[in-house]
């Protein structure tokens, strides 16, 4: 199957997405949007998207800006290019044209089981029964955007969930655990499941955790705040800092915060030492207070769970305290598989698996990208596009030091142990 390019709609596709309108119907229920409608839009030049395999146009997302409200009028595919992802692919690229035009909500309604309902399922909308109505409320107001900016905030690209290879069972873990209660309250709140509110990962450096709180913010739609506790000890030391971030993050309707290497601020207790009382107090209070209020998901990664403050971890404080270690032999084959199919290459995932144990996500994607490098140097020095074979990235595997060492590994099954709550 050839790979698609998604663009903008131009006025000499209108032909082919009228045809194309006629082959994608999955369901004999008419379409809410009529195909008047849809024409009309592109006509006006509302935000709208195509995509093209060899020549050819493949599938259509087109969408209309009504004020502060955007609706996904139509998500066509070929028959031929269902189920491959190329749906949530349009709708993504459709969405961010769409709040770019000014929207603040983005919706769709159409039939049951039609072409483009697994599509805004998957990027996040939420169905409402009876109509099946998709609505997807724009997160951010104006006086959101104004925090948002002070913080230095941004709000990820839709679809990083979806990116995430490799890991299959930390991310299961995380996306029952965190993302489908807090995506589905009312639903969870029918079963007695409260939403987490504040978690803890916890694992080697270079498992994905900064990766994990990203793609969270990503899938919700919501805002991603990092806070770095270097940067706050300038603003009239760390504990006032702390405090000053988590009043503006206040003002937030929804918002994702992230900590990396958290045990920076919530270390150990030294009694001999006021300063470090002080943080790890004021940052036990933010906690207590971020709690008061639903729609907030505060996620503090760090290297060494052991070296956190005992009082930090109890009970009442973090829902969850997951292990995010370094990936089993099934997760380095999918991982190495993703890059291996970008580089176009012939190698065996299952032999590079079993020489790559010990290597953390990033090693493997330093590696893959040394060998893709290398590869592309070699086509440009012979005139000939070359694809890396398995020598080559064993070669560059050898010569990569993993970063879980085997005291390590033994070290993070010990903690999973002793301090995971899953």
């Amino acid at each position: 199957m050839a790979v698609w390019h998604v663009r903008d709609f131009i006025p000499g596709d209108l032909e082919a997405v009228v045809r194309l309108d006629g082959e994608s119907a999955t369901t004999d229920e008419p379409a809410v949007f009529r195909l008047s409608e849809v024409v009309a839009a592109l006509q006006a030049q509302h935000p709208s998207v195509v995509a093209v395999a060899d020549g050819h146009l493949v599938g259509a997302a087109v969408g209309r800006v009504d004020g502060d409200r955007a609706w996904v009028l139509r998500i066509a595919l070929h028959p031929a290019w269902r189920n491959l992802g190329l749906g949530t692919t349009l709708l993504s690229a459709l969405e961010h044209r769409l709040r770019g035009a000014g929207a603040k909500a983005v919706a769709a309604v159409l039939p049951e089981e039609e072409t483009g309902a697994s599509a805004l399922g998957n990027s996040g909308f939420r169905p409402h029964r009876g109509l099946t109505y998709y609505e997807k409320a724009q997160s951010v107001t104006a006086q959101d955007s104004a925090v948002l900016s002070s913080l230095g905030a941004m709000v990820p690209a839709a679809g990083l969930w979806e990116k995430l290879t490799g890991m299959a069972d930390e991310k299961q873990l995380i996306e029952r655990r965190l993302v489908l209660p807090l995506a589905n309250p009312e639903l969870a709140d029918q079963h007695g499941v409260e939403p987490p509110q504040a978690v803890v990962l916890f694992g080697p450096p270079g498992t994905g955790k900064s990766t994990f709180a990203k793609a969270v913010a990503s899938r919700l739609g919501w805002p991603f705040v990092e806070l770095f506790p270097s940067r706050l000890t300038l603003e009239d030391g760390l504990a006032n800092g702390l405090s000053r971030r988590f009043e503006e993050i206040a003002q937030l309707d929804h918002a994702l915060v992230f900590i990396d290497e958290v045990e920076e601020v919530a270390g150990t207790r030294n009694l001999a030492d006021p300063a470090s009382v002080s943080v790890v107090n004021e940052l036990l209070k933010s906690i207590v207070r971020f709690r008061d209020r639903d729609g907030r998901l505060l996620i503090c990664a760090t290297n060494t769970v052991a070296a956190l403050d005992p009082a930090f971890l109890r009970h009442g404080r973090f829902d969850y305290v997951l292990p995010v270690g370094p990936p089993d032999h099934e997760a380095r084959k999918a991982l190495w598989a993703s890059y291996i199919a970008k580089a176009q290459a012939e190698a065996d995932t299952g032999v590079l698996a079993d020489v790559s144990d010990g290597f953390t996500p990033a090693d493997i994607k330093q590696a893959a990208r040394t060998v893709a490098q290398a590869i592309f140097e070699r086509s440009l020095d012979s005139g000939k596009r070359a694809h890396p074979t398995t020598e080559d990235y064993l070669r560059t595997i050898r010569r990569t030091r993993p970063t879980v060492s085997d005291d390590m590994a033994l070290e993070f099954a010990d903690h999973t142990i002793r301090y995971g709550r899953t």
